[in-house]
Parts: structure tokens; sequence; C-alpha cells
């Protein structure tokens, strides 16, 4: 497909169509075949630990946010439930509370009591408000560093000030019926997931740093009935996916985002059970991620698994190496980037053999 040449499965047309402008890695090894096990690695950059910052995290605390009216670090879950793990997924762990992740509701409204009472809202309001940050101000003032205090009472000044901007930015009406039919919001299968991919081009447009998508109730995890359920997860998410990509590049978007459409694990290519009717089993020893703009070198597939698609044999990537290579496209060093807990630097990318994939940077 396209003019790399470059496989694509044919339950997967879209991302065929943008290919391109696509970087698979197709070496990617977490060495762990448990889901939490292996999305912790991926995360929060250390295999089976909790109680660390996500990945979220560490980009705002060393980049800050261009919206000061929306959430630095967004989080768009699923109608099906939260992924395998949960809130770690963006956590900010020992980090100051205003690193973590904002978490928006899979369905309307998205945002709940977002309007004020109806007996406080214009002058009231802000007279309200300016009482209240005198009040704030001066509790900070009796208990300097505390920076939970602090992180409360921007949580809250952030609330009040997210009244107006998060209503347009999560207002789709604004956007053409193209846009709406390339992201598939005139399609069942696809509208829901459409629908956040959409979102999350718009929150990026008006400033926030870092948005994270999650599929809730596992449906890639096709232990069971896999004929079936595969074609109808990738139906529901490839158009969407490669609708962003699109639409990114045709705002002129896409050399300042980055991409990064995965998992934590991959699939053992054998079949688990009957032929027909059963599945296959974990394997996080070799899998394939996607990534597009930002600094990736479109149309190339990097590394691969053996003969047999089990094991990750060539040009191996770990999750610190694509840690690693997320923070240099966002302009960090993972070496320099620490933040003192417990009186010590800790790092995202903690792995000594951890590496920058300079071949798949433009």
């Amino acid at each position: 497909h396209g003019q790399c040449g470059t496989e694509v499965s044919e339950l997967l047309p879209e991302l065929a169509s943008i290919v391109d402008d696509v970087c698979i890695v197709r070496s990617m090894h977490t060495g762990h075949n448990g889901h939490e096990v292996s999305i912790r690695y991926m995360n929060n950059g250390i295999a089976g630990v909790t109680g660390r910052p996500s990945l979220g995290s560490w980009v705002v605390y060393a980049l800050g946010s261009e919206a000061r009216d929306l959430p630095a670090y967004v989080v768009l879950t699923d109608p099906g439930g939260h992924p395998v793990d949960g809130v770690h997924n963006w956590s900010n762990g020992w980090m100051p509370s205003m690193f973590q992740g904002t978490v928006l509701r899979p369905q309307e409204p998205r945002i709940l009591n977002l309007d004020p009472p109806a007996n406080l809202r214009g002058e009231a309001q802000q007279q309200t408000l300016a009482f209240l940050r005198q009040l704030n101000e001066h509790h900070l003032q009796q208990h300097p560093g505390e920076q939970d205090l602090e992180a409360r009472i921007a949580s809250y000044e952030l609330a009040a000030r997210m009244q107006d901007s998060a209503r347009e930015a999560l207002d789709l009406s604004t956007e053409s019926e193209t846009t709406k039919q390339m992201y598939g919001l005139d399609d069942d299968a696809t509208r829901e997931y459409g629908t956040r991919c959409l979102i999350a081009r718009r929150l990026v447009e008006r400033g926030v740093r870092f948005v994270q998508l999650f599929l809730g109730g596992q449906p890639w995890d096709n232990h069971q009935n896999m004929r079936k359920a595969l074609p109808g997860i990738c139906r529901r998410t490839d158009r969407p996916a490669a609708a962003l990509v699109k639409d990114l590049k045709q705002r002129g978007m896409l050399d300042e985002v980055l991409v990064h459409w995965g998992g934590e694990i991959g699939r053992l290519p054998v079949t688990e059970g009957d032929p027909e009717t059963g599945g296959r089993d974990h394997n996080g020893q070799g899998f394939s991620t996607w990534l597009a703009g930002g600094g990736i070198k479109g149309g190339i597939t990097y590394g691969a698994t053996d003969e047999v698609g089990h094991r990750a044999a060539e040009k191996i990537v770990k999750p610190q190496d694509y840690q690693a290579t997320v923070l240099h496209l966002l302009g960090m060093d993972y070496r320099q980037l620490t933040f003192l807990h417990n009186g010590q630097p800790q790092r995202l990318v903690s792995h000594d053999d951890a590496r920058i994939i300079d071949d798949i940077i433009a």
C-alpha cells in the first residue's frame, strides 16, 4: 500500500490509505505477557510497578501547558469502562496532583456540573470567585510549600475558566459534515470512537499538551471468537484513527503533533482452542505499533519479528526506547528529565540500556 509499499491487513483499509505518513514498528517487546505489568511498563517506565507518574504527567511537568483555560493533560475514556489498570494509566504518582490526567466522561455531558447555579452567574459569580481567590491566597501564605493545596486551588480556578472554554472545545456542531463523515460520525460502528478522535484533535488545536484515548472492556483481548471479534474492533477504530492523521495533516498540524497508536502486548501466532471459535493468547515478546507526525519518518517499517511472528528479532524496541524517543521528539533529554522524590532524582526512563530510535526520526 502507498508509495512505500507497506503490507497492511485487509481489516485496516483506512490505515493502509495513510501508510505513507506512518512509521510501523514491528519489533515492540515488553518481555511480559500480562496486561497489567506491560501497560505499566509502557505508561510509567517500569514493568509492574504502581505509584509512578505516567508518561503524560512527565510531559506536562516538563513542558507545562499552552492552554490557560483547559487542562494540560486530558484522558478520553471508553463507554465500555476504564482500561486495564484504570487510573494508574494517567496517574501523577508522586508528582503534584496538577500533573494528573483529567478524565472526560465517555458520554454526554462529558463534564458534569459545568454550568454554575442559576443564582450564581455573571457578576455574582465573578465576585464570589474573587473572594475565594483572596481566601486561598491567605491560606497559602499560612501554609507555604503545600503542593497538594496549591494544586487543588489551581484545579478549582481552572474549573471556573473551563465553563466557557471546555464547552466550546467539546462542541462538534461547528465541524463540517465532511469532517464528521471522515471520522465516521455517520456510521454506528465508528461514531463513538470517531467522536473521541475528533475531540482529541480539537483539544490539541486549543493547546492541550497531552491527550490519551483508551478502549475499555478489552476488545482486543481475543482469547475466543477471534474470527468475529477482531474484524469488529478493527472496523470500529480504523477509520477514526486514520482520519485523525489525515485531519492533522490537512490542517498543517501533523508536523507538530505526535500520534501514537498501539497497545501493551500482542498476540501469539498460534490458535488458542478450536480454530473456528478460539482466539490467540497474550504475547509480549513481539508486537507492532505505529506512530505518525511530530518528527516521525513516514512510509517506513522498523524492526521485525522472527519468521513465525512470535518474538521481536530485528531492531528490538523496548518501552524505555519508545519513551526515550517520544521525549526526544518533544524536545527533552530523557537522561536529564528528573523529579526529586524521596531525596533522589527520579526519571521516567530509568533503564541504562534505553536508546533513542534514530532511524525512525525524520
